[in-house]
């Protein structure tokens, strides 16, 4: 079987029936996030995914400060509409930490138009909530700003809503918000959290199948933390003994010939609870590595290698993951800043 063919088979967005590819275009590398990438090979690989039926795109003002919908918006001018379904957020937005989030309704509607005039698109098939963790509250999301979502919804400038964020409890609690507002979610985009290193996505895959809402999985890479050479940017959260085990398998792998991200999206894609598995892919390459990590069984001695690094590496961590370390350092960022300014809604003005 070729690999064009292996990514005809398709996961439904949670209770819909729309098809969509196992392997998603994860839209943060071409805002930057990972260092600077190259425009033309980009707009290549973009083009090559979709030719290899990869449908699922997601992108975001925060990645690159609206760059990667701009990038996206040049990148599918006259691709057919149907041939990919793509994916915006709202409510992260600027660097400086006074800036960064906006959950008000005024904000949402704002940036959402603006978001569809970066990406020269009449509507987005899914809109989302970029990182709920940093909202003031669970009751002002429901209140607030998931209305305004479905306000857009109603004028069909998306077909549907979600959430996005890092601690699985909060994505929870904004699921069981939502039921008791009878408000309609489609969709949680949860990071990092179904990987080698840490895979207690696991445990919430009933809670969200049971209710129809799509999981979709990204950072399968740990945001570079499982690549072969574990590079890693100044900004990512991960603690030391996080990144020291990373380090260790990626060399461990070395060693042995084995190519740790063939691993890491093998292992996070093959789970049928999840819709699509985004990863960032800068150039025609990687897009191939990637459908072949996901179409390709893992030989022996990968699976041996594999198993070897989670058992002595990732297992005996007592920190799997960064849970709520970002939340605190904003807030206190934005406790600095109290003496000397009004907040309201997550936004400061001095």
């Amino acid at each position: 079987m070729s690999v064009l063919k292996s990514l005809q088979h398709c996961r439904r967005l949670g209770s819909t029936d729309i098809p969509l590819s196992v392997l998603g275009l994860g839209g943060s590398g071409y805002g930057d996030v990972y260092g600077k990438h190259d425009k033309k090979q980009s707009i290549s690989a973009v083009r090559y995914a979709l030719d290899r039926n990869i449908n699922y795109i997601d992108t975001g003002y925060w990645y690159g400060q609206g760059s990667s919908e701009t990038f996206l918006g040049e990148a599918l001018r006259g691709v057919q509409r149907d041939k990919f379904f793509i994916a915006t957020k709202v409510c992260r937005y600027e660097q400086d930490v006074k800036r960064m989030f906006d959950f008000s309704a005024g904000s949402v509607v704002e940036n959402a138009e603006k978001s569809l005039r970066r990406l020269q698109l009449d509507h987005v098939d899914l809109l989302q909530i970029h990182d709920v963790e940093f909202a003031p509250s669970v009751e002002f999301l429901v209140n607030n700003t998931l209305p305004a979502l479905h306000r857009l919804q109603q004028r069909g400038l998306c077909r549907y809503v979600g959430i996005t964020g890092y601690p699985l409890q909060t994505l929870k609690d904004v699921v069981v918000g939502c039921e008791k507002n009878s408000l309609r979610l489609d969709t949680v985009l949860s990071y990092a959290r179904l990987t080698l290193h840490d895979s207690s996505l696991i445990k919430d895959f009933e809670f969200y199948k049971s209710r129809g809402i799509a999981v979709i999985n990204a950072c399968a890479l740990g945001m570079g933390l499982l690549t072969t050479h574990c590079t890693l940017q100044d900004w990512h959260p991960a603690g030391v003994e996080l990144k020291t085990a990373c380090s260790k398998a990626a060399r461990y792998c070395l060693e042995h010939g084995v190519d740790l991200a063939r691993l890491a999206v093998n292992y996070s894609a093959n789970f049928s609870e999840v819709t699509t598995t985004l990863v960032s892919m800068m150039d025609k390459t990687t897009v191939e590595r990637n459908i072949e990590a996901i179409c390709n069984p893992l030989t022996d001695k990968e699976q041996q290698v594999k198993e070897y690094i989670i058992q002595n590496f990732f297992e005996p961590l007592e920190h799997k993951d960064w849970e709520n370390k970002e939340v605190i350092d904003y807030w206190n960022e934005m406790k600095k800043y109290s003496q000397d300014a009004t907040c309201t809604n997550n936004v400061c003005s001095v």
